[in-house]
């Protein structure tokens, strides 16, 4: 059974570990079609996850292109009381061409909050997560950072979602969110949803130790590196042995691991799982969870099997030796924000 934490500083609660959403949907639907699990096959794992104590769900409005959180709000309407679980869902990413359709715009995220409860069939979300900075979203204009905050400020005060977060931006940027709104007595975002894993960890520069001194939950994305701390790619990118890491997935794993050290790493992370008898998946999991900053880890899985095993893995306590050959290898990369090609926004002076 896993055990509750508290959500940073905020009075809330979440399960230690996070079930992603990415996976459910409608299959052939979205960029992730080709892997994603239908209503019925989701059922199923819900069901395991709550019996296990795993209450705390993550979606986007993109996500199968809304797909997600039409199949996620189904199944936790069906099988759950809205009080037994925590739910964050995202947006900024555009949901369709045209103007207005994404970025951090007033009227954006107005309309999109009340699709986003449309789509999910509930009244409100625990926590509403801007999915990107949006100084690097397509198609935008670069309105001042003030106007999209005091929206999500107002959707709070609305009742129609709980908190806020972020997700992926440099930490300059997180700080200047941050401080606009406390500037402006708004509702901040706290908690950050990062790219952090064995084989990504710059992170721990100036992200972590923000928001350990400020008392923000830290909830990483890809705790497994989309599988390539699991094994799933044997020592290439060409070398997929999952139906994800065979698809176009692997380009996207390609995009975000590109030092030469990776599966170095990775060789070290199954010679330490066969010593303590336990799973790649489950050695990579345990040293995430050995960091204090962390919160709950998003993780992803698509059989009650691979659920079972990470949930297991909260209770694994690694060695310091074990850490530090862990880590041993791990050399700098370049900033994967850095490929998003950013604009500036503009900030109202005072």
């Amino acid at each position: 059974m896993l055990d509750s934490v508290q959500y940073g500083r905020s009075g809330l609660s979440v399960s230690r570990l996070c079930l992603g959403t990415m996976n459910f949907g409608e299959p052939g639907v979205g960029q992730h079609g080709h892997w994603t699990l239908s209503l019925d096959d989701a059922r199923p794992i819900f069901k395991a996850a709550m019996d296990q104590g795993l209450y705390y769900f993550d979606c986007a409005n993109n996500y199968g292109m809304g797909a997600s959180e039409r199949v996620v709000g189904a199944l936790l309407r069906e099988l759950f009381p809205r009080e037994s679980y925590v739910l964050s869902t995202k947006l900024i990413m555009p949901m369709a061409k045209g103007p207005n359709r994404g970025g951090l715009s007033r009227k954006h995220v107005m309309e999109e909050i009340d699709a986003i409860l449309t789509r999910l069939g509930l009244d409100y979300v625990d926590q509403l997560v801007v999915h990107r900075h949006p100084s690097v979203i397509p198609n935008t204009p670069a309105a001042p950072l003030e106007e999209g905050l005091e929206a999500l400020h107002d959707v709070v005060k609305a009742g129609k979602a709980l908190y806020i977060g972020a997700s992926s931006m440099y930490t300059w940027q997180f700080v200047q969110m941050r401080m606009i709104s406390e500037r402006n007595g708004w509702h901040k975002f706290i908690s950050m949803q990062n790219h952090y894993n064995l084989i990504y960890r710059e992170e721990e520069r100036e992200m972590h130790p923000y928001c350990e001194a400020e008392g923000i939950a830290v909830t990483p994305w890809s705790p497994l590196a989309r599988g390539v701390l699991t094994g799933s790619y044997k020592g290439g990118f060409d070398k997929g042995g999952t139906k994800r890491s065979q698809g176009g997935d692997a380009e996207r794993a390609m995009s975000l691991y590109r030092g030469d050290m990776e599966f170095d790493i990775v060789d070290r992370v199954a010679e330490v799982a066969e010593k303590r008898g336990h799973s790649s998946a489950q050695i990579a999991l345990a040293w995430m969870l050995s960091k204090p900053v962390i919160t709950s880890p998003v993780i992803g899985v698509s059989k009650i099997e691979q659920l079972e095993q990470l949930i297991a893995a909260t209770k694994i306590t690694l060695s310091d030796d074990d850490i530090a050959y862990l880590e041993e290898l791990y050399r700098p990369v370049a900033n994967i924000l850095d490929d998003e090609k950013p604009r500036s926004v503009m900030v109202k002076k005072d």
